[in-house]
């Protein structure tokens, strides 16, 4: 049977032509003027005042933005529970300890009242950090003005959800430094990269002195600050200049492939597709689904029929607070004993979400999970 992949990367042809001009030009060393052109292009996307670093992943720009707002070794700093790890280890690389915010049921991102609850429990953090999960946009605007009424840094972790928007605006400019990643699975891919974006100038061009080592502008070497090799190359910057053509494209594509599924299964009461609010516009990156815990149907008998048929899924990211490597991190809910995160990862799934699944592709996904419930 052909393989259904879950978002493998979907190439134009474009992103060749910037390649080969590199390999023209001889700009095959770290910098060129594909990284110059990408960071360029990619603030004209974002609007918002944005400035721009481009990186070499998604987590050095949390590395760096992480550094960028002051947080050292053992401060706080609030993550997102219901996420991928590349979320909250940088808070580790730089010595701080993350208290995990437990999920909300409306985009299962980042609880505010969670979040209170936590800056009264742990008045002294430094930084929050908060991702959009799934291509789904937290709630931005709550979530930034706590953040501004406490006076600390906000993070916000677009990694899955560039295109998205919330009343409007791009996600990654919501905080006070974004971040974004173009691994081979996400929306666009440079096969490995990330961005940091930030209204303030002074933060990107901070963060692309850290990314190259940090070196003074003399002739000699000079350092004055530990630094870091983060600077996207300019091979990889050619893809991601290819890809943003078509990211619109991208975008319409996956909300198709949300639709459809959320049509199919419109008739059976314990499936929920994963939610979002009405003022938002996800980039619908990977679409999910849960199943009402009381149903006899649970989400690992979908994934083992899944793998039968030669079909790619995942479970839900696992809650940070239940990672054996976080276990004696605190973890922050809104209601004491209970934990939104946990219900989400134990009842979801992530269904295959890939732009170039034909009809008969979507028909067998839809098939499989249907097949449960007749």
């Amino acid at each position: 049977m052909k393989r259904i992949y879950l978002s493998s990367p979907t190439m134009h042809g474009e992103e060749l032509q910037f390649v080969q001009e590199a390999f023209d030009t001889n700009w095959i060393a770290p910098l060129g003027p594909n990284v110059a052109g990408f960071e360029e292009e990619f603030a004209a996307f974002l609007q918002g005042g944005a400035h721009t670093a481009a990186l070499s992943a998604g987590s050095a720009a949390i590395h760096l933005a992480m550094i960028l707002s002051g947080v050292g070794r053992d401060d706080i700093v609030f993550g997102s529970d219901l996420t991928f790890a590349a979320t909250v280890n940088p808070i580790t690389y730089v010595g701080a300890k993350p208290v995990f915010i437990d999920s909300e049921r409306d985009t299962w991102n980042m609880d505010p009242v969670a979040l209170e609850a936590a800056f009264e429990r742990y008045p002294q953090v430094k930084a929050v950090i908060c991702a959009n999960l799934y291509g789904t946009p937290a709630k931005l605007d709550e979530i930034a003005k706590i953040c501004r009424a406490h006076r600390v840094p906000f993070i916000e972790d677009a990694a899955e959800s560039l295109g998205a928007t919330l009343h409007g605006k791009q996600t990654g400019l919501f905080g006070d430094i974004g971040i974004f990643s173009f691994n081979g699975n996400k929306i666009i891919t440079t096969s490995g990269g990330g961005m940091l974006v930030s209204r303030d100038e002074t933060v990107t061009k901070k963060a692309t002195f850290l990314a190259t080592q940090a070196r003074e502008p003399a002739r000699h070497y000079e350092h004055k600050e530990i630094g870091f090799n983060y600077r996207m190359s300019n091979i990889v910057a050619g893809v991601g200049r290819g890809q943003l053509k078509h990211l619109e494209e991208h975008i319409a594509a996956k909300k198709k492939i949300y639709m459809q599924y959320r049509d199919a299964f419109s008739d059976i009461p314990a499936i929920r597709m994963n939610p979002y609010l009405e003022e938002s516009e996800p980039n619908f990156w990977l679409s999910c689904i849960t199943i009402d815990p009381v149903s006899p149907v649970k989400p690992l008998a979908i994934m083992e029929a899944f793998d039968k048929e030669n079909i790619e899924c995942r479970p839900i990211w696992k809650p940070m607070h239940m990672q054996p490597v976080y276990a004696e991190n605190a973890y922050v809910t809104a209601k004491e004993g209970s934990s939104v995160s946990e219900e989400i990862y134990s009842t979801g799934l992530c269904l295959p979400s890939d732009i170039k699944n034909t009809e008969a592709d979507m028909e067998r996904i839809i098939g499989v999970v249907r097949s449960f419930f007749s």
